[in-house]
């Protein structure tokens, strides 16, 4: 059995675990997950990165082992470089992360492939997830931001579509976690802090955001996501949690639209990315082969 490691890196995290390419999905037993300054020095990053990596890792053969990363952009992710220039990882803007986890790990560079975070979501439901028996397939992640991506057969793309016009505005400002906290206050003048604290709120004043939203979510989905005719939607994120409470209202609105579109909600949640990334890995290390 081929030995495969999917890994998420974010902000404040790296998260990582043995996937079982057969079954598809991770052995639990070698989850690893820990705190990385992300807005330390490029030592220090390294550092936590191979030290987690290494804990994964420890009982595999290396030069029989395939990584998979999801990583965030902006990132030139066939070259393993980043090229994100402010806040986070600063430190390591046009650093060859892949050349430098190859000479720390001792194992050949063609053994490390990247992807895009919001595509290594969507490779992991197409991979191990709920939509395994489509071909073009559209995911969103809804949650702290917005991510979009689009499957087309073969690989799933990020569609950035964040920062996409939208009413007043751009289309993260009325989907992500901060809408609902924002409107609840604007309703309200009280604070929460997402959707699992409106939860606990009276049901008028549920039904009223959760509406909303569904509108707005509709709305997205007949601007952008409609363009790409894809047979199903899947949505990931701590928001897709809480589908039950907008799903009807959305629907109504997709009917009057004409839109059949399927819609599937993630089977794996924040394990997604790891086994995206680690299917990935697999793809690409066959299409090396066939060359």
């Amino acid at each position: 059995m081929q030995n495969i490691v999917g890994i998420d890196i974010g902000g404040s995290h790296i998260t990582m675990a043995q996937v079982d390419p057969e079954k598809r999905e991770i052995i639990t037993s070698t989850y690893v997950r820990e705190h990385v300054d992300s807005f330390g020095a490029k030592e220090s990053i390294f550092s936590a990165w191979i030290s987690a990596i290494d804990k994964a890792t420890h009982d595999l053969i290396k030069k029989d082992l395939l990584i998979g990363i999801a990583m965030p952009g902006p990132f030139d992710y066939e070259k393993g470089i980043s090229l994100i220039q402010q806040g986070k990882f600063i430190d390591i803007y046009q650093v060859n992360i892949k050349e430098e986890l190859a000479k720390r790990l001792s194992i050949s560079a063609d053994q490390i492939h990247f992807l895009n975070d919001a595509g290594a979501f969507l490779e992991g439901e197409v991979f191990g997830g709920c939509v395994q028996d489509y071909n073009r397939i559209f995911g969103v992640t809804l949650g702290t931001g917005l991510g979009s991506a689009f499957y087309n057969g073969n690989t799933a793309s990020d569609e950035d579509l964040w920062d996409s016009p939208f009413k007043d505005s751009i289309c993260e400002d009325y989907l992500a976690t901060r809408w609902f906290a924002n409107y609840y206050h604007t309703l309200t003048g009280e604070k929460i802090s997402g959707t699992k604290d409106l939860l606990d709120k009276p049901q008028e004043i549920q039904t009223r955001i959760f509406d909303e939203y569904a509108d707005s979510f509709a709305e997205f989905i007949v601007k952008y996501v409609k363009n790409y005719e894809p047979e199903v939607l899947v949505i990931g994120g701590n928001i897709a949690k809480v589908y039950p409470y907008f799903k009807k209202r959305l629907n109504q609105h997709l009917t009057e639209h004409k839109i059949n579109l399927p819609i599937k909600i993630s089977a794996i949640f924040e394990d997604a990315a790891i086994l995206g990334a680690a299917g990935y890995a697999l793809k690409k290390a066959q299409i090396n082969l066939t060359k």
